[in-house]
């Protein structure tokens, strides 16, 4: 993994940005490279790129021209939401400046909510936050959450099929939506905001352009689901020895709650230690220090009982050894207490130097095994790293870090980013699992998509994108 450092960015008048300001208004053009700086590096600073300028469009219309002049003119471009992506899809390279770099933060309207379908039609620049809040004013829910929520974008979620601490009872992002609008790449609107639940009439397009990162088409608004808001829930932390005893929780909870568990996170116990150092207003959420912690919450539409399945569950954990600790949150504020170590891990992980990231998913039921052999082999090849495993067990889905050895060089650590993602990545794909499970694939991982994608599924998708993007201007070199 190289590291690419500040370089500067160009600046001054340009005839693309000038004619560009002619469909958006000058001052949605920005060509100072301060100004620009902030949409062209990524949150951890591993992507910097450069741009002819930031082109700010504020409607579907406004978009669609602008792709329009890019495809006549030759123009690539870079879309982007909220900058939150981890893989570098939403940073342009660091050629000579070439690409514009469409921010679609502009497009903020939330254009209708219907009860009665149970959907909400949103643009793509609203932020995650807001689109819960909206759903939350009418008495219902918009289940995707993410870490980031209060800057990611509807938009970004869809173009990298977001995944979130809710999937294990309401999927993906791309499970959430029924219908979507698309500017493509010569400027066409294809638009399909649909509220059927039903429409069996040919290909279901809106699947192509969600978790293509912008390579097929730009999201301009999307049809998303709203759900009945749960009336009662009831957060636990609990505390246990080994992966294989969280599994066995989970096995558990599903029996008793079914699809009442909303989610299951699973955090080892050097994960606890960083947020408790590191974190302010934060502590230890059990007596007693423990290997592994899974924080589990069950949702009902019963306004009473879902304390007492919690419990069930608890007690079945214990009579059968699963668990050694448990506390349930006694208030809105001791759940958030609970939250906060959650959330708080991946940013609060800096504190301990150097910190090599995998976005891995297998089975279920395999996530213990690969944990052992990842844990292991890393011991022999990297000796002193110490890994920060956590995530969403209920899916399969976990985000295996690795914090650099106590007093090593960050640097020298992270030049082993490459070496260290085979070795992660192999034992992972061993288990018919994916390097990639809901952060996406970008520029951090395209080149690792040949050694690990069905050859006749890479030509699909080279197929797909020619068919949609003959002259590759929209987000190129990523993914492909």
């Amino acid at each position: 993994m190289n590291i690419i450092p500040d370089r500067p960015v160009a600046t001054g008048p340009n005839p693309i940005a000038q004619q560009l300001a002619a469909i958006v208004g000058e001052r949605n053009v920005i060509t100072n490279g301060l100004d620009m700086a902030g949409y062209l590096a990524e949150p951890r600073e591993l992507f910097h790129g450069r741009a002819i300028c930031v082109v700010r469009p504020g409607t579907t219309e406004e978009v669609a021209a602008v792709l329009k002049f890019c495809h006549e003119t030759g123009t690539r471009v870079v879309p982007q939401g909220g900058n939150t992506g981890l893989v570098g899809g939403q940073i342009p390279g660091q050629g000579e400046g070439e690409e514009i770099l469409l921010s679609l933060k502009r497009l903020d309207k939330v254009r209708e909510i219907d009860i009665s379908s149970n959907t909400m039609i949103v643009e793509a620049g609203v932020t995650l936050l807001r689109t819960q809040e909206e759903a939350a004013q009418v008495g219902m829910l918009f289940p995707l959450s993410l870490a980031s929520e209060g800057s990611c974008t509807i938009g970004g979620n869809l173009a990298t099929n977001a995944g979130g601490t809710a999937v294990l009872a309401y999927g993906n992002a791309r499970d959430l939506v029924n219908g979507l609008e698309v500017v493509l790449a010569d400027g066409r609107i294809l638009s399909n905001l649909s509220k059927l639940k039903k429409d069996n009439t040919g290909y279901d397009l809106k699947h192509l352009f969600m978790g293509s990162e912008g390579t097929l088409g730009i999201i301009t608004a999307a049809v998303v689901k709203l759900f009945p808001r749960p009336r009662a829930s009831a957060t636990a932390f609990c505390g246990m020895s080994t992966p294989e005893q969280a599994l066995a929780l989970l096995n558990i909870a599903k029996s008793k709650a079914g699809d009442e568990v909303k989610t299951f996170e699973l955090i080892a116990r050097f994960g606890i230690q960083i947020v408790v150092e590191h974190g302010q207003n934060t502590r230890d959420p059990l007596s007693g220090p423990h290997e592994w912690y899974v924080l589990m919450e069950l949702g009902s539409m019963n306004e009473t009982g879902v304390e007492e399945t919690m419990m069930s569950i608890l007690e079945t954990a214990f009579e059968e050894g699963v668990i050694e600790d448990a506390a349930v949150a006694a208030s809105l504020d001791q759940r958030a207490d609970f939250w906060r170590l959650r959330e708080l891990l991946s940013e609060l992980q800096k504190h301990e130097g150097g910190s090599i990231k995998h976005d891995i998913s297998v089975p279920v039921a395999k996530v213990p095994e690969f944990l052992a052999a990842a844990t292991a082999a890393l011991a022999e090849k990297f000796p002193g790293s110490r890994p920060v495993p956590f995530g969403h067990l209920g899916d399969g889905n976990i985000h295996y870090n690795v914090s650099q050895p106590v007093g090593a060089d960050k640097q020298a650590f992270l030049d082993s980013w490459d070496d260290m993602n085979t070795v992660v990545h192999d034992i992972a794909s061993s288990f018919h699992g994916s390097i990639s499970a809901e952060h996406g694939v970008g520029t951090l991982k395209r080149d690792l998509l040949p050694s690990v994608k069905d050859p006749v599924m890479l030509d699909v998708m080279r197929a797909i994108k020619h068919t949609l993007d003959p002259t590759n201007i929209l987000n190129p070199g990523k993914v492909l």
